[in-house]
């Protein structure tokens, strides 16, 4: 398979050039160029960043942009994946026999290539009202499933409703195959809904939290860890005990990394092999933990409708800020 190589993520300088444009200390922004872990936040975070900052990695992005969200293959035989260090979100979910599945949601950049490509599950469907009327790239689902996909406010994106955007590549065997052209899924649904606010905020980070260089997330069959790396400033991605890399764009980094504990309860569904699909509830309220700078934060989440994005507050209620670039949110069930 032909893929072009993406550029890595945003540079300190592209960062700093934001932070400049801004009214001075308005937007506290977070870059590669963070400040200190445990520096306290001199500034509050902007309850809206302005025009050509994105609402989703507070990094700039041309305004207006579409939102796209695939879902992607994560079980051994899928990776590396391609473009996922295009995204500007990342949120890692459990489906059946306790795996994990991705879903990358686009808006910033678009990359040539995404995938490779798998099936949609109904938990999605409540993930994404908080986007507004986004497009949904993904394989196909349950019989039982479509018309949920079809009554859902967003524009899905099968093969079968997008075939010129999909493509089988000869890299491995199906189903980890199926490779999706954005431009081409995106022309297919011209009136997909622009990035808007979904309730992240973006800032210097808050004062407290714990010195942490590692961090590790288990699903019942898939573990995440995340080492912080000073050079990079970033939280280097490992996927079951291997760096995780692209096919494009090589190591994967997150700024700011987001463990959200949900209610994950048994869906109506099961696969082809008669697992049960787990249902992840992700309106509501909980605990959460931040990782940005090197430092790890007790939070708190609150989704109070589907409609409506998803706030992070420190223990106290304050906003808690993200590190500027990628974020991670990886949904775990609450204990």
């Amino acid at each position: 398979m032909n893929v072009q190589r993406m550029s890595g993520p945003a540079g300190a300088g592209m960062a700093v050039a934001v932070c400049a444009a801004l009214a001075v200390g308005l937007y506290g922004c977070s870059s590669a160029q963070s400040p200190r872990p445990g520096r306290p936040a001199t500034t509050e975070p902007s309850p809206a960043l302005p025009a050509g900052v994105s609402p989703f990695t507070g990094l700039p992005s041309r305004p207006g942009t579409p939102v796209l969200a695939v879902k992607i293959d994560n079980v051994p035989p899928a990776r590396p994946h391609t473009g996922l260090g295009a995204a500007d979100l990342v949120y890692v979910e459990r489906v059946e026999a306790g795996q994990s599945r991705i879903l990358a949601v686009f808006s910033s950049r678009q990359p040539p290539t995404v995938g490779p490509v798998r099936s949609a599950r109904e938990s999605d469907l409540e993930l994404l009202r908080q986007f507004g009327r986004p497009a949904l790239a993904y394989s196909g689902s349950q019989a039982a499933l479509r018309p949920l996909i079809d009554a859902a406010p967003l524009f899905p994106l099968t093969p079968g409703d997008a075939p010129g955007a999909y493509f089988r590549g000869g890299d491995r065997p199906a189903p980890h195959n199926l490779y999706l052209r954005p431009d081409r899924a995106l022309a297919a649904a011209p009136a997909a809904d622009k990035a808007r606010d979904i309730g992240f905020r973006f800032g210097a980070a808050p004062a407290g939290g714990r010195d942490v260089n590692q961090h590790t997330v288990r699903f019942p069959a898939a573990r995440f860890t995340f080492t912080w790396s000073d050079s990079a400033r970033r939280w280097q991605v490992a996927m079951d005990g291997t760096p995780t890399r692209t096919t494009d764009g090589g190591r994967v980094g997150a700024a700011t990394v987001v463990v959200q504990n949900v209610e994950i309860r048994p869906s109506k569904f099961r696969d082809r092999s008669g697992s049960v699909s787990p249902y992840t509830r992700t309106v509501g309220s909980g605990t959460a933990l931040v990782l940005r700078d090197g430092k790890a934060y007790e939070a708190r989440w609150s989704r109070t409708a589907p409609e409506t994005g998803t706030t992070f507050t420190t223990p106290a209620g304050e906003p808690l800020a993200f590190a500027a670039g990628q974020v991670w949110v990886l949904l775990t069930a609450a204990r």
